[in-house]
């Protein structure tokens, strides 16, 4: 499987499950507070810090992993 590049320049700010529930039949997580269907995108992390310090919102910061890539040609999938 290959992930794309599309979207690696957004910055998403979700919002966390106050009451999480389990679903008897179907094993599901599930909420009535609807902030936890939110999600906002920003264009720059510092957008993204000010929005949640200026509307008081509590946050965790997580850094994007550096992706590591090998480049490799179609032949390598035949090598032993």
């Amino acid at each position: 499987m290959q992930s794309g590049f599309g979207k690696i320049n957004k910055w998403i700010l979700e919002f966390e499950a106050n009451n999480p529930t389990k679903n008897p039949l179907m094993g599901w997580e599930s909420s009535n507070d609807t902030f936890s269907e939110l999600k906002l995108e920003f264009s720059s992390k510092e957008l993204a810090i000010n929005y949640a310090k200026k509307k008081k919102i509590d946050f965790e910061l997580i850094e994007p992993k550096k992706r590591k890539t090998v480049k490799k040609s179609y032949a390598d999938n035949f090598l032993r």
